[in-house]
């Protein structure tokens, strides 16, 4: 007795009609991956948590004239500006560090697509801190004169634009360039402190050793170039901004660049 196997064609599933996954929605989504993790949602919470310490510790130790509002919005936009790319890192790096990338790009094979909700979320969630930071600065100003102070309540617009929003979304797409590079989360914070930290004291002691070099250093060191930024009237100079957008090229453009080269062509195992 014989038995007669019908050979069965492999299907297609027609995904024509199927409905694309919206901007907004993959936004939302990159966006609770960033928080639901602990660490993720506890370094946000630690970040703020550090900005309020700072505020209280300067309200203290401040002399009475110098408790402006646009004081305590400073000092938060310079904690805000060391801490913020981590966690934007932490968001860029989980993919491969916890091992998402299978999931996240088998869900959205276009990976420039969930690169730029990516991107979307990490800047959604910097304002979001921002915006606790700038609360928490009011709280150090009320704290201020308690303590002697006769704030002034009005900031500058050069500061809250240049020295609080625009260095912080720079540190944003340094820290996106950092993590779409190295793809893991360990190397990329070092990496970042390395470039935050141990960069700009090495240029600093080359500018003392080199007056040649320090005239050379704005146009290279984009930490360097950033000075105009928070300090002074916070209002850059042309040629300050043409330093800016120089070493902005070297350090953060194209690693972007490269990091979402890499990114879109890694292989997640």
């Amino acid at each position: 007795m014989s038995t007669t196997v019908t050979p069965v064609t492999p299907g297609t599933i027609d995904l024509s009609g199927t409905t694309q996954v919206s901007m907004l929605q993959l936004s939302r989504v990159e966006l609770r991956k960033a928080l639901d993790t602990r660490a993720g949602r506890w370094f946000a919470i630690a970040i703020v948590g550090l900005v309020l310490l700072v505020e209280v510790i300067y309200a203290v130790t401040a002399p009475d004239n110098a408790k402006d509002y646009g004081d305590f919005l400073g000092i938060a936009g310079f904690v805000l500006g060391y801490f913020m790319p981590i966690l934007i890192i932490m968001l860029v790096t989980s993919e491969a560090s916890q091992r998402n990338g299978l999931v996240t790009f088998t869900l959205e094979p276009r990976r420039a697509r969930a690169l730029v909700a990516k991107l979307a979320a990490g800047l959604l969630l910097a304002a979001g801190v921002m915006v606790l930071a700038a609360a928490v600065a009011v709280v150090g100003t009320l704290l201020g004169s308690l303590t002697g102070g006769s704030p002034v309540w009005s900031v500058d617009a050069n500061l809250l634009f240049n020295g609080f929003v625009l260095a912080n979304v720079v540190g944003v797409f340094i820290g996106f360039a950092i993590g779409t590079l190295l793809m893991n989360t360990p190397a990329a914070i070092v990496a970042y402190f390395a470039y935050s930290l141990i960069l700009p004291i090495a240029v600093g002691i080359l500018s003392a050793l080199s007056s040649a070099f320090e005239k050379v250093a704005p146009w290279i060191e984009f930490n360097t170039a950033q000075v105009p930024l928070f300090t002074g009237d916070y209002t850059p100079s042309g040629e300050e901004w043409a330093q800016i957008a120089t070493a902005g090229v070297i350090w953060m453009v194209i690693p972007l660049v490269l990091g979402t080269m890499r990114l879109l062509r890694i292989e997640f195992k």
